[in-house]
C-alpha cells in the first residue's frame, strides 16, 4: 500500500488486532443515472484476522454485474506476473544490488536481509524493484501477514462465480511500471523501505490500523507521503499517471449501465491526486470521504 503492487512494509512490533473487528475501512459510491459503481481501496497482504470487510461493500460484490481488480487474479495471470518478475527484475551480468545502493544503503541492506533470514546472494542479483519486493514479502510473512488474506483475493475468491470479472491492467503493463523505471529511481524507493523496517517498525501496522479506522489523513501520511518525499518520479509513474488512466476507464463504464465494483490499492483512492477526487473534478458525482 505504501507502493501499489509492491508489497507494503511489515511492521516488527507485534500485531494488536483484537481492537479492529468493527473498524470500517471507507467505501465510495459513483453513480448516474443508470449506472452505480462502487469504489474500494484495499490492503495487498493482511495477517490472519483482521475483520475489514464493510456491509455496504458485500452486498455490492453480491449484487455486481462486474468486479475489476488492478491486474486478473486467475492463476493464468498469477503466475504471468511471477515470471514477467524474473525476466524483467534480474540485474545483468557483472552488477550487484549492493552497486545500487549509498553506503549507508548497503549497510541496512545486510542487516534487514539477516533479520528476515533473507539471503544476500540472492538478492544481489535482483534489480532494485524486485529486492524490495522479496524483502517486503519476507518482512511481512516474518509477522504473520499473508497475501491469501489480501482484500483482492478474498473477495475473488468470494464473488459469485456469475459475475465478471476484469481488470484495468495486464500483468505486462503492471511490472513494467517497476521494471522501467530507473534504477536510481528503484534504489531510491528501495532505500526507503529499508529505513522503514530498521527505524519504524510499527509503520505497517500503522498503516492497517488507520485503514481499517477509515483515517484518511493517516492514510496519506502512511501510504503516499513517504513515496512522493524519496521517489517522486516513481510517485508520478505509479499513482499519477495511473490515476488518470483509471479515470478514463471509469468514466468509460459509467457510460454504459449497470452495478459495479472496483477494487485498488488505498493509496490510489486518498487525496487530491487520488481517484475519487479527479473524478469530483470532472464533475462526477461520487459519494463518500
Amino acid at each position: 500500500m505504501r507502493k501499489p503492487f509492491r508489497l507494503s512494509l511489515a511492521a516488527a512490533a507485534l500485531w494488536a488486532w483484537a481492537g479492529l473487528a468493527a473498524a470500517q475501512p471507507p467505501v465510495w459510491t459513483i453513480h448516474d443515472k443508470d449506472s452505480t459503481i462502487v469504489l474500494f481501496g484495499s490492503v495487498h497482504v493482511l495477517p490472519p484476522g483482521v475483520a475489514w470487510e464493510p456491509p455496504a461493500l458485500r452486498e455490492a460484490v453480491d449484487r455486481a454485474d462486474d468486479l475489476w481488480f488492478e491486474i486478473p487474479f486467475d492463476d493464468a495471470s498469477q503466475s504471468a506476473v511471477g515470471r514477467l518478475a524474473m525476466q524483467r527484475g534480474m540485474l545483468s551480468e557483472g552488477q550487484t544490488l549492493s552497486q545500487t545502493l549509498s553506503p549507508a544503503g548497503r549497510e541496512r541492506l545486510q542487516r534487514v536481509a539477516a533479520k528476515l533470514a533473507t539471503s544476500m546472494a540472492g538478492l544481489e542479483r535482483l534489480q532494485p524493484w524486485l529486492a524490495e519486493v522479496a524483502i517486503s514479502v519476507a518482512a511481512f510473512r516474518q509477522q504473520g501477514g499473508l497475501e491469501e488474506q489480501g482484500v483482492e483475493r478474498r473477495l475473488s475468491a468470494e464473488a459469485p462465480a456469475a459475475t465478471t470479472r476484469r481488470a484495468f491492467e495486464t500483468p505486462e503493463q503492471q511490472i513494467g511500471f517497476f521494471a522501467d523505471a530507473s534504477l536510481q529511481d528503484q534504489a531510491a524507493s528501495l532505500e526507503e523501505t529499508l529505513r522503514e523496517i530498521e527505524e519504524e517498525p510499527d509503520s505497517y501496522k500503522k498503516l492497517v490500523d488507520a485503514w481499517t479506522a477509515g483515517d484518511i489523513a493517516a492514510l496519506d501520511q502512511q501510504a503516499l507521503q513517504p513515496m512522493l518525499k524519496s521517489s517522486p518520479r516513481l510517485y508520478q509513474v505509479l499513482i499519477t499517471q495511473r490515476n488518470a488512466a483509471w479515470v478514463k476507464t471509469i468514466r468509460a463504464r459509467l457510460s454504459g449501465s449497470g452495478r459495479t465494483v472496483m477494487v485498488v490499492g488505498i493509496g490510489h483512492l486518498i487525496g487530491p491526486g487520488g481517484v475519487p477526487a479527479l473524478l469530483r473534478a470532472e464533475g462526477v458525482a461520487v459519494d463518500g470521504p
